[in-house]
């Protein structure tokens, strides 16, 4: 996950306040990046009272140290930052990615649609996520699919495995809301995949039945909700 800092450097930190996980707080874009550097990212990692990190020299990196770090390693990179502009972030984004040449292995998704939309054609992105929503309810709910058979190039979709949704049903007298869950299955795959040059990836894999479910549709990746219950699944 890549928010900017307040000198518009892409650093990897996930969640919207430090003092969640480090010894500070406040916003990332509230710090330059040698600050960020700086602080204890295991602070506060662990449940209450086990901080297994903390005062382990654990820091905060930029996105630029991990391409260098991880060279031969392709990253799904998620743009989380609640108030970045998404030109400034973008042109951020860009500068390292060719300083690192890391076009071609890095790929990016966001649930803000204006930070994808951004990026130059040079990068490579998944596509939106209220358009996979989308043609996912279509399918699920009317057993509508929205894909244009017509159109073949490659493209990536991510979203949750399970996702609640509300479902709003309009009258001539008003309109009734329920709550509902959208759930990947054989037709879901078969509809995005309808035109060719599709690959999915799932998100919120919780436990090995998941797993199983994404493997048995036919899923391209999965984002595990935590790796070290996954390490010896196969």
């Amino acid at each position: 996950t890549v928010q900017l800092s307040s000198d518009k450097v892409p650093i990897l930190y996930r969640p919207s306040d430090l003092n969640t996980l480090t010894n500070r707080s406040g916003p990332v874009s509230s710090y330059r990046a040698q600050q960020l550097m700086k602080a204890d990212a295991g602070y506060r990692f662990g449940s209450r009272h086990n901080h297994l990190y903390c005062n382990k020299g654990i820091v905060i990196p930029t996105l630029k140290q991990v391409l260098q770090q991880f060279r031969a390693t392709d990253f799904y990179i998620d743009l989380k930052s609640p108030d970045a502009d998404p030109y400034e972030q973008a042109q951020a984004i860009e500068k390292v990615l060719k300083e690192e040449k890391a076009f071609r292995r890095t790929r990016f998704y966001s649930t803000n649609e204006a930070f994808l939309n951004a990026l130059s054609e040079y990068v490579q992105r998944f596509e939106s996520r209220d358009e996979t929503r989308d043609i996912l309810a279509n399918i699920t709910m009317n057993h509508h699919c929205l894909i244009d058979k017509r159109i073949n190039t490659q493209r990536w979709y991510g979203l949750e495995l399970r996702r609640k949704v509300e479902v709003v049903e309009k009258y001539t007298l008003g309109e009734a809301r329920s709550s509902s869950d959208l759930v990947w299955d054989h037709e879901a795959m078969k509809c995005f995949r309808a035109s060719g040059g599709a690959h999915i990836v799932l998100f919120g894999i919780k436990d090995e039945a998941d797993y199983q479910l994404a493997k048995e549709l036919g899923a391209d990746e999965v984002m595990v909700d935590s790796p070290k219950y996954f390490k010896n699944i196969k």
